[in-house]
């Protein structure tokens, strides 16, 4: 596909995202601009692999389709829930028959609770590209708004390193870097991915530090 077909194939995917979200907002973790900065990482990562960016491309704006609250029962199916959305649409929009298990695939892969391996590298880069966005500035951004939106606290003001008591991110927001993060930053597929990873983890960790030291 040429850039102008991208382009265009990104504002029908997005217009359909928006239209699907319609009926169940997405929150402020996982909205089109959450999908514009997978595929622009996504991009960058398939520089160095061996991609087709007509699968890549759908599945990276088509990987939330189904958003389920991290809360919600059936959490770890949604990515498989996409999957099935996003095919659905895409086999009216002409887009070609033989690439949709492709596109699936890589879409069923990505989340991390789902825990299903990624087979091409399609799926691959779009796994690293996703869980870019939980590390890092954004990582925080986003880890702070999810916990918020669920009820929890920013930190166990007593004992925020969790030094004397089990770690629960439900509960406060700070746990979540030791409990999820830290462990996404070593999931990386790619070695894009995991260069860009190992920088935005220590740059967590500088964050955490500072936060520690104006807390105390």
């Amino acid at each position: 596909m040429t850039p102008t077909d991208l382009t265009a194939a990104q504002a029908r995917y997005e217009a359909e995202v928006t239209r699907q979200w319609a009926a169940h907002p997405a929150d402020g973790a996982h909205d089109l601009g959450h999908l514009r900065r997978v595929w622009k990482q996504a991009q960058l990562i398939a520089m160095d692999e061996a991609c087709d960016l007509q699968v890549l491309l759908p599945a990276a704006m088509f990987h939330d389709l189904v958003n389920l609250p991290k809360s919600h029962p059936d959490r770890a199916r949604a990515s498989t829930l996409s999957a099935e959305a996003a095919c659905h649409f895409l086999r009216a929009d002409g887009f070609p028959e033989g690439k949709l298990s492709a596109v699936g695939h890589a879409i069923a892969a990505h989340s991390f609770s789902a825990g299903i391996t990624a087979q091409t590298a399609e799926a691959r880069v779009l796994q690293d590209a996703d869980r870019l966005e939980a590390l890092g500035a954004i990582g925080i951004a986003r880890m702070f708004h999810v916990a918020g939106a669920m009820g929890g606290g920013l930190f166990d003001a007593t004992d925020p390193m969790a030094l004397h008591r089990p770690l629960d991110d439900r509960a406060f927001a700070l746990d979540h870097i030791e409990v999820k993060l830290l462990k996404i930053a070593q999931t990386m597929q790619t070695a894009t991915g995991r260069a860009i990873a190992a920088e935005r983890a220590e740059w967590m960790l500088s964050f955490r530090g500072r936060l520690l030291r104006e807390i105390d």
